[in-house]
């Protein structure tokens, strides 16, 4: 499934939970490798960034910064490609 998708069916499951969330749109004023869905659940900060089916191996290195960053601030970053990756995580934290 394309990352246009995936993201479509995330939002719309996080909405579905009464999780706040924001979409990512890079630009030129947005810093590179910011994830692409920011969410607070029950009192936590997760970072989602999401890749098209099969692409987990394509994080670039600015990505995989915020997602050391994110950890040590207490986040939780996750690096997905389908909607039951995003609910494995949340549900375990």
């Amino acid at each position: 499934m394309k990352e246009k998708g995936i993201e479509k069916t995330i939002k719309e499951y996080l909405t579905s939970i009464g999780a706040y969330w924001i979409k990512i749109h890079g630009s030129s004023y947005t810093p590179s490798g910011i994830p692409d869905i920011i969410v607070c659940w029950k009192g936590k900060f997760f970072g989602i960034e999401v890749k098209r089916t099969g692409a987990l191996n394509e994080q670039s290195e600015k990505q995989r910064i915020h997602e050391r960053n994110i950890r040590k601030a207490g986040g939780v970053y996750i690096l997905v490609d389908t909607l039951e990756d995003v609910k494995k995580e949340i549900y375990n934290e």
